[in-house]
């Protein structure tokens, strides 16, 4: 059957993956409100304009079958200097034909603004979700991981798109693990009572949240792909926060009164979603009500550690911390996002902790000409 694709049809675009995967699959989307907010030029403040951003669906009759973003990071690509576009959210069914239309259609619309390569899944920059899944498809996602099934990549192979750029996600099994070691660095810290944890509440998740955002633009400043996120950007993709945020399990360390480290943590909301299938109706207040009760799984969206502060030990008194006040608060398992195989020093935290690989994921890239 001929396969057509159409541009800015939102409800198809959402409703894509869903036919694509089924309903067994382990696919979990962003809320719909979410999403479309997500990816509307109009509301988004990574976007300067209806030219940043456009969104493709693939129909096979009259059924959505794949979709995807092709979008531009103005601020990544004047940083790097690079002539750069993304594929996102790319979900499509295991159809050569479909696959090969939805790329076409993302690398004629980089082309045409002047751009030279395409990479991709950036859903939408490099600290949201990013990858496609090549390895551990069997593992459920948490919240802020990818997951795909095995032909996308295959997909992705067969239209001249290579492997780029190695990351992993991973899983701590928190009734075995033992909290990081206090040697006498972190015991150093400990002792010091200019070191002190900031309370965290629902009232002040707020400020702590920007708190969190500047520790977070010091500690990355040199790691790959990474572009200070603004207040605005930080504040669309954090604005709901305060509703989901359990402030047991997340830690703010000052030093002297000022920020030096954070860990944040969120319950892992992708159970609830898929549920729902990620969209709002009379019953997701209740669904939501019963999962915050039964929830046992967390994750660890980032840990940021200022950067004239880091080499002291800081890092594991805080995950410490975090850990101890998981096993209190009931939670069994700690999800955590995507860390680059360049990232030797937190793949070593991860085998400290005693964490797991949950996934392997790659970005994939092509050179346009």
């Amino acid at each position: 059957m001929t396969i057509r694709i159409e541009t800015g049809n939102f409800d198809a675009f959402f409703q894509a993956p869903f036919n694509a995967y089924g309903p067994d699959s382990l696919y979990v989307s962003p809320l719909r409100a979410d999403l479309l907010r997500f990816v509307s030029h109009d509301k988004n403040p990574l976007f300067s304009g209806p030219d940043d951003i456009s969104i493709f669906t693939a129909f096979q009759g009259e059924k959505p079958v794949g979709r995807l973003t092709a979008h531009v990071h103005n601020a990544s690509n004047k940083k790097f200097d690079w002539r750069r576009a993304y594929f996102g959210f790319f979900d499509c069914t295991d159809d050569g034909v479909a696959a090969s239309a939805l790329l076409a259609a993302a690398e004629t619309w980089a082309h045409t603004r002047g751009l030279d390569e395409i990479v991709g899944n950036i859903n939408l920059t490099a600290m949201q979700q990013i990858g496609v899944v090549t390895d551990g498809f069997e593992n459920a996602p948490y919240t802020d991981q990818v997951w795909n099934p095995p032909h996308i990549p295959r997909l992705l192979e067969e239209n001249g798109y290579a492997r780029d750029f190695p990351m992993a996600t991973f899983e701590v099994d928190l009734t075995s693990c033992a909290p990081p070691a206090i040697g006498p660095k972190q015991q150093q810290v400990l002792d010091d009572p200019d070191f002190a944890f900031a309370r965290i509440s629902r009232w002040n998740v707020r400020e702590r949240m920007e708190q969190a955002r500047l520790l977070l633009n010091s500690a990355f400043a040199q790691n790959p792909m990474f572009v200070p996120v603004s207040a605005d950007e930080y504040s669309f993709q954090a604005k709901d926060m305060v509703w989901i945020i359990d402030p047991r399990i997340s830690a703010l360390l000052t030093y002297k009164g000022d920020p030096v480290a954070t860990i944040l943590c969120i319950p892992d909301l992708n159970p609830v979603l898929k549920k729902i299938r990620s969209r709002p109706g009379l019953t997701m207040p209740w669904h939501f009500l019963r999962h915050r009760f039964a929830n046992k799984r967390a994750v660890l969206i980032y840990s940021a550690v200022r950067a004239d502060m880091q080499g002291k030990g800081i890092n594991p008194v805080v995950l410490r911390h975090v850990i101890l006040a998981m096993k209190k608060a009931g939670y069994k398992t700690l999800g955590n996002t995507w860390i680059a195989d360049v990232n030797a020093a937190s793949l070593a935290q991860k085998t400290k902790a005693g964490a797991h690989m949950l996934h392997r994921a790659h970005l994939y890239r092509k050179a346009l000409t």
